[in-house]
């Protein structure tokens, strides 16, 4: 809304404006968040009697947040995802300004300074004069397509000028080499009009060779006329990549042009940056800062190779792909492998984890787990040590280095830019989303957190990449109502430190969804017998029903009612300790259901995390308070992904559910891994199972700050399953119908492979990788990320 409107708006209900005004300056402090703001409101309506909507109830509904500062309130008020205005209202006058970023920032950095920030002269962070070169989404639904969106603008760009165009497409199709071979066009080949002159002779030479011919059949004719290996294995491949290059070559379109690109061989060597936490394929589940991610990088390379070995086959290449997964060698493993320099990946033919230990400052090993809060001052030399590893490794250096979490990201960045590799980030979670008024205080929590590394080092690394990827729409921009991971770092401040006025850009080219799936040879649907791990059952139900399980608390004292499993880290933020009070509460639910907890541990002593040890705590407190030992089961066991897939399908057995009632998630596999196994799902409403749930057809929302009304909603489910059967079954069904078309490993590799020849194209033949660009992140990098690092050290 404008500030025009605003104040027009505010001059009509002027006495609801000013009541609403003054309530919004609260004794608790200064900063208002969105849901304050509309309680303000709710009651200043219920006080004045006056049901009043309009402008003014639409200008209060897109205020995200407020700065109350006697006499002033500034709102930022958002006209959807990534459209942002702030305007601060005189609370006596009603009268209304529109206030720049840099101004809106600078007051609440003085109101939890007590004063301006020294010197006056923060540093300030802003990336938008970058992006002059860079075109920008402009509608809504292209938002997370941005490789769609940049080939469509950029063909159209590139080819204005055709002969210029051409000729840097020209070039690109002489680069390619894999194992000191040539592939694709001599390198001796002059011009594009050579290139079209053979095109046309390669295609004749064609016109009476069968379809399945392979290339060892018609290679010396291509050879004759300059076109080497790669344009397909058999010969109706090869006709049909050389006619799409003709197409091209002719009137450039860019579905023709992304076409082709899929075709070329590009990716032959791939490195996965996952630096923190212990990362292995079997008993590191449940040790710190090791969860879901280890998960999805191993199913992911699975697929990866997969994909790349089709595309070199389907091309007529040999070449057998390399897969690295880079991470921390730690010395003192706690019994896993997290001490071999080199482990295989099951499942894959040639893909594994490489391990670099973390260094001190002398170089020696450092040899204990360190917190994913304490890597920072580690990573710049972790980089260079990993560079001539993965070289070494691999044979030469990578063709796709994707980073993930806030260092690997930040690592990806350091080696991409040193070794001119096509970079792509995966944030998976941000932590400024995860912790209120994490940065405006970021001070607070520096000695246990170091935020200040971490923001700033997500600035770089994601201004840095080629391409972002991310699982879900809400991560980047967020709904109607709330605002993305990506989005939150926009604008924001973290006082005495950084001022970012321009940070993360939703409307960037470089967002783009490319969802995860499920492992299908784990997690398929209860209904299907002939695949099922029956021998398992009875350790199951020793888990779940008996009296001599270990590390677990409660019993089911009727144990024929359905089952609802939750199953996660035991950290604040999966909320299972919210489930459990929700559950407490409710005796229409306790009535109806048992609840089993499958995380964590159940004795504080056991664990070396203090998040977790408090989430224990509170645990066996909701357990006494409630008097849950009869009818909740709490499991403290890291169950391996056979016996998790088998344990959704029991309990779909029995006709239970799933619920993942986290305050946030940025995707969810626990929730895809439930609803393909054929259980009826209920997921958070914030964040990725708000897109991969269709509410009330393949699973239900939640809100996970309404406890009351999510224990109504999951007690509502089974009351009606119990007179009506066929409910349980229908969102049962189309739990599985939703996972089986949309989130699957396959759909992710290749769209990932697409992406990678896309983005690396353009980096080839625009200036995209901008110098001027570069510097700044340089800059950045020094003054805020390793700066930090260094002092972090140096205490």
């Amino acid at each position: 809304m404008s500030p025009d409107r605003l104040q027009e708006a505010l001059e009509t209900h002027r006495d609801l404006g000013t009541m609403l005004l003054r309530r919004l300056f609260q004794p608790d402090g200064p900063f208002l968040l969105r849901s304050e703001i509309l309680e303000a409101w709710d009651a200043t309506v219920a006080e004045s009697g006056d049901g009043v909507g309009g402008p003014l109830a639409d200008a209060v509904r897109t205020a995200q947040e407020g700065t109350a500062h006697k006499p002033f309130v500034d709102l930022a008020v958002r006209d959807g995802a990534g459209r942002w205005r702030r305007v601060r209202i005189h609370s006596e006058t009603l009268n209304v300004v529109e206030i720049d970023v840099s101004e809106y920032l600078a007051t609440r950095e003085r109101l939890v300074l007590g004063h301006s920030p020294d010197g006056a002269w923060p540093l300030e962070v802003d990336f938008e004069p970058f992006a002059r070169h860079v075109p920008r989404l402009k509608e809504r639904r292209s938002v997370g397509r941005g490789g769609a969106f940049l080939n469509r603008h950029l063909t159209s760009q590139l080819f204005v000028q055709a002969d210029e165009g051409l000729a840097r497409l020209f070039r690109f199709l002489k680069l390619h080499t894999c194992h000191d071979q040539q592939l694709m066009v001599d390198p001796d080949m002059p011009s594009v009009e050579a290139l079209r002159r053979a095109v046309r002779e390669a295609l004749d030479a064609l016109r009476n060779a069968a379809d399945d011919a392979t290339w060892d059949d018609v290679g010396e004719r291509l050879r004759g006329v300059g076109l080497l290996p790669g344009w397909g294995r058999t010969v109706g491949r090869i006709r049909a990549s050389l006619r799409l290059l003709q197409d091209v070559l002719e009137a450039p379109e860019p579905s023709a042009v992304e076409e082709l690109l899929a075709r070329i061989p590009m990716v032959f060597r791939v490195a996965i940056m996952s630096p923190h936490g212990f990362f292995g394929q079997s008993g590191v589940m449940g040790l710190p800062d090791t969860g879901g991610q280890v998960v999805y990088i191993l199913d992911q390379v699975r697929a990866l190779e997969h994909e790349m070995r089709l595309r070199l086959d389907e091309q007529g290449l040999d070449f057998e792909p390399e897969i690295a997964v880079v991470t921390r060698l730690i010395p003192e493993a706690r019994g896993t492998t997290c001490d071999q320099r080199f482990e295989r990946i099951a499942g894959t033919a040639n893909a594994r984890i490489l391990r670099v230990p973390f260094r001190t400052p002398t170089g020696e090993i450092v040899r204990d787990w360190v917190s994913r809060f304490e890597v920072w001052p580690y990573l710049e030399r972790f980089a260079v040590e990993v560079e001539s590893e993965l070289v070494a490794d691999l044979g030469g250096r990578p063709d796709l280095i994707i980073g993930n979490y806030s260092d690997g990201n930040l690592v990806a960045t350091l080696l991409a830019r040193r070794m001119g590799v096509t970079q792509f980030a995966i944030a998976h979670a941000l932590e400024k989303s995860k912790y209120l008024y994490s940065d405006l205080y970021w001070h607070h929590n520096e000695a246990s957190y170091h935020f200040s590394c971490q923001f700033a080092a997500d600035l770089v690394a994601m201004n840095a990449a080629d391409c972002i990827v991310t699982s879900t729409y809400q991560e980047i921009a967020g709904d109607d109502e709330s605002v993305g991971q990506y989005e939150s770092y926009g604008a924001f401040t973290m006082p005495g430190f950084l001022r970012v006025v321009h940070g993360i850009d939703v409307w960037d080219p470089r967002f783009n969804i490319v969802s995860p799936g499920v492992a299908p040879e784990i997690y398929f649907p209860a209904s299907d017998e002939t695949r099922r791990l029956h021998g398992l059952h009875p350790e199951i139900e020793e888990m779940v029903l008996g009296d001599r399980a270990p590390d677990v608390r409660g019993r089911l004292e009727h144990p024929d009612r359905p089952i609802v499993l939750s199953m996660a880290r035991l950290d604040r933020i999966k909320n299972l300790t919210g489930l459990v009070d929700w559950y407490g509460g409710d005796e229409r639910l306790r009535e109806t259901v048992n609840l089993v907890i499958v995380a964590g541990r159940v004795s504080p002593e056991d664990s070396g995390d203090g998040e977790e040890r408090a989430e224990i705590g509170r645990m066996h407190q909701l357990f006494d308070h409630h008097g849950l030992d009869g009818s909740v089961r709490w499991v403290g066991r890291h169950l391996d992904k056979a016996f998790a897939g088998e344990l959704y399908r029991w309990v779909a057995d029995r006709r239970g559910a799933f619920v993942q009632p986290a305050l946030f998630e940025a995707f969810g596999l626990t929730v895809l891994e439930a609803m393909v196994s054929g259980l009826p799902t209920f997921a958070t409403c914030y964040g990725g199972p708000l897109e991969i749930i269709e509410d009330g057809v393949s699973g239900f929302h939640v809100d996970p700050n309404r406890g009351d009304l999510a224990a109504a909603r999951i007690a509502d489910f089974f009351e009606t399953c119990a007179s009506d059967p066929g409910r349980w079954t229908a969102v049962a069904e189309a739990g599985i119908a939703r996972v089986e078309s949309r989130y699957t490993w396959n759909l992710h590799a290749s769209r990932l492979m697409t992406l990678a020849r896309l983005y690396g194209f353009w980096r080839f033949v625009t200036d995209l990788d901008r110098a001027e660009t570069d510097r700044y992140l340089q800059t950045l990098y020094h003054l805020a990320v390793r700066a930090r690092a260094v002092a972090m050290e140096a205490r």
